[in-house]
């Protein structure tokens, strides 16, 4: 897809505001998962720290690209918000569901995230 079939935030602050809601809105989820998890969301990003094996997944905004970067399991995804739901801008595969399957894979559980 092209950057110009993806819907556009008007400004940057409109963006910011965007990822906010959407970083709490997870860190509410990631808080129920029953597994030995640390998230910590601070000004744009969210980190989870797997305490089993010491790995972290960072989820961060790019304010310049008006992007949701994902950095899990030594690969990084890049999101783009297309008026409805952020896709990942090579592939077109729903965050939620690369989160999910992420996650479901790390704790052992199914994890479905959603966004209201």
């Amino acid at each position: 897809m092209s950057q110009t079939q993806f819907g556009r935030f008007p400004d940057d602050s409109t963006f910011r505001k965007a990822v906010d809601a959407v970083l709490r809105e997870l860190l509410d989820q990631v808080d129920e998962i029953d597994a030995d998890l640390d998230p910590r969301l601070t000004a744009g990003n969210l980190q989870v720290l797997f305490e089993e094996d010491d790995s972290t997944f960072v989820l961060s905004q790019q304010t310049p690209t008006h992007e949701l970067w994902l950095s899990a399991n030594l690969r990084a995804w890049h999101f783009r918000f297309d008026g409805d739901r952020w896709l990942e801008r090579d592939t077109a595969e729903p965050m939620l569901d690369v989160l999910g399957r992420l996650f479901t894979g790390k704790v052992g559980e199914s994890v479905v995230f959603e966004l209201s």
